[in-house]
Formats: C-alpha cells, structure tokens, sequence
C-alpha cells in the first residue's frame, strides 16, 4: 500500500513539473564501451520509471509462483495442522463441558499434528483418569513425558492420580523423585501434605512444616490444625516406643510449642506410661491458667496415693469452681478414691453445665455405688433421650 501511494506521488509530481520541463528539456548522453545513447531528460526520466514498474510487476509474478508451488506441495501438511488444532480446540470444550470420553478421543486426535501433542497427552491423561482408564492414562503420561521440559510437570500429574487411585506406595515413589523441598513449587509442597497425610508419615510432614509456613500455603487456622494433628501423632507414637524416643520427639517441638498445653499433656502421659513422674509438669501450667487437655492428663494419672496433688488441685477451687474441665477431673479423682458422695456433687455441677451421654452415666455410675438404684434409672433414661 505504501508504495503504490509513493508510486502515485511520483506520477503527480511529473505531471505536475513536466510542462516545466518542456520549457527545458535538456538532454541525458551515456556511453558505455562502444554504445552511446543521448535521449531528452523527460524521456530519460520516464523510461525509468517504467522500468522499475515493470520490475517491480515481474517480482510480484515471481514470488506469486514460489509461493503458489511451495504451498501446493505443503498443502495436505498445513491441512493436518489445522485439524488437529480444530480437535484440540473441541477437547479443550468438552474438557469444559466435562464431557471426559469426548475430550479424551479429540486430545488425541489433535496431539498427532498438534502444535503442542505434550499439552494433549496431559489432557487426555487427565479425561482418562476421570474415567477411571488407568492403563490409557499412563500410556498418554509416559508420551508426554518424552518432553524433557514436562517431567516435573507429568511426574506432579502422575503422583496426584496415583493418590487419588489410593496407590499410595507408587505415588510415595513418584513424589520422592520430585524431593519436596523450599524451592519447590506450590503444586508439589501441597500434594507432599495430602500425601504424607494419607501414608500417616507424621515425620515427613514435620520436616515440611516450616516451609509449609513460609510459603503461607495454608491458613493460619489450618496450618495450626495441621501441626496440631502432626505434633500429636508424633508424641503418642514415641509415647508407644520408648522413653528416649518420646524425650527426642518432645525435644523436636519448638521453645512455643513445648508450652503448649495439648503437648504438655501428651509428654506427660508418656511419661506416667513409663513410670516416669509428670504431676510437677502438669501441675505447674494450671497455675496460671485453666487448661482442658492438662485437667483430662490429670485425671487419668493422679492415684490414690498422690494426696498431695489432689490438695492442690482442691487448692484450686475457688478459682476454676464453674470451668467444665475442672469439675470432670475432680469428680474422676474422687471416684478413683472411692468416695462416690463427693464425685456426686461433683457429676452433678458437670450435668448442670453440659449434660451428656458420658457424664451423665458417670453420675448414674455413682448413684448406683450409693445404692440409689431409682435415682440411677432417672439418670440413665436422660441419657438414652439424648
């Protein structure tokens, strides 16, 4: 376009000088070896804008011609390319539609001739998978990983389908050639948690944590969660071993998270399963502050004879009268003792503030120790309308 508006521009230009130039036509001589010409400078100067039109007209056929027979010959070529991007569009619809047996056989049929055939495995893995085809999927993942750039990639895909198919073994396999780490990806840090969660390797999961952190991948609420279920699992699991394996997993947990009353309590039963003694522990921390999981511990360790901790725990009367958690562990202590008038009153200021299925026959429990056999039934018959 631009150079037929120079082309034009020129043609006015004569026109518009060349009365001038009549006025003074000059003349042009040029002499090569034997050959002389001598023309007018009009002529002269016209001629040579026909000339370079008619080369430029004669490019114009040639490249015409090239490319005619260039693209005859590569023509069913280009016509491959444009079906297999016609079924790969229609894939990537029916991915949508999750129409799965419709997006599986387009994928494929647009990954032979495809501009990118790794990203039409990976989908036709991914419409297999929803299938439940196993066989066809790993078939499409182990073409797509022949792409050196997609193995991170198609590894993440087939851990991820691996577990969702339960074969934890295999997807453990496949995860540990992906070595989750901090500079991994977010995909692979995410699915390392899913994982290690399904194979209860509480220990794995605890390396990550941190990162897990770092990266905030999850809530605040949901990474607690997560260490919580973690710390725990790890503690009752030591608990069950021995005690240096219980004073090395205690020792794993942070400066904060040793204060924490849900391990404080756990330590501690471990310690009493080992013969070890942990009222000091337990006693310290209600100090200060009223604590569930410390009252459940001392209610399951306190004995008998421990008479001196069931004083400091009554010391603690007035301050914990209406906390829940401290009239269950004084009712247990004294039906431990014996001493069923006591744990009466005790189950009794339970019920009233939260009556349950358990506290409620605790109660009846009690009522029956006393020969109240009536009083027993009522309690019961509450608890079944529960």
């Amino acid at each position: 376009m631009i150079r037929a508006l120079i082309y034009l521009a020129i043609i006015l230009i004569g026109f518009c000088i060349s009365p001038f130039l009549v006025g003074n036509k000059g003349y042009l001589y040029i002499a090569i070896a034997d050959y002389q010409i001598e023309t007018s400078l009009v002529f002269a100067v016209i001629a040579i804008i026909v000339f370079y039109s008619l080369l430029q007209f004669f490019e114009f056929l040639l490249i015409f011609f090239l490319n005619l027979i260039i693209n005859s010959r590569y023509l069913p070529e280009r016509w491959r390319k444009n079906t297999a991007r016609k079924h790969t569009l229609s894939g990537a619809l029916s991915l949508a539609e999750e129409d799965w047996e419709s997006a599986e056989k387009f994928m494929l049929k647009g990954a032979a001739k495809g501009e990118i055939p790794t990203l039409n495995f990976l989908a036709a893995a991914r419409a297999a998978q929803r299938q439940l085809h196993t066989k066809q999927r790993d078939i499409y993942l182990e073409k797509a990983e022949k792409d050196p750039a997609a193995r991170q990639a198609v590894t993440t895909t087939r851990t991820r389908y691996l577990l969702q198919q339960g074969d934890l073994t295999q997807a453990r396999i496949e995860l540990d050639k992906l070595a989750p780490t901090s500079k991994s990806k977010t995909a692979i840090l995410k699915l390392a948690v899913e994982l290690y969660q399904a194979q209860h390797d509480w220990q794995a999961l605890k390396l990550i944590l941190p990162i897990i952190k770092k990266k905030q991948l999850l809530t605040e609420f949901e990474f607690n969660q997560l260490a919580l279920k973690t710390n725990t699992q790890l503690l009752t699991a030591a608990a069950k071993v021995s005690l240096q394996e219980l004073e090395k997993c205690w020792h794993w947990l942070s400066r904060h998270e040793r204060k924490q009353p849900e391990y404080i309590a756990l330590y501690a039963l471990g310690l009493a399963k080992h013969q070890q003694n942990a009222l000091a522990l337990l006693l310290k921390p209600i100090k200060t502050q009223a604590s569930t999981p410390i009252f459940d511990a001392l209610s399951q360790i306190i004995t008998k004879t421990d008479i001196e901790a069931h004083k400091q725990l009554m010391a603690l009367e007035s301050k914990y009268a209406d906390v829940l958690s401290y009239q269950c562990c004084i009712a247990t202590l004294y039906q431990k003792q014996d001493d069923f008038n006591n744990a009466k009153i005790w189950w009794q200021k339970v019920c009233h503030q939260q009556e349950t299925k358990t506290f409620l026959a605790a109660l009846a429990f009690t009522h029956t120790q006393l020969g109240e056999p009536s009083r027993a039934l009522q309690v019961y018959q509450r608890a079944l309308e529960l």
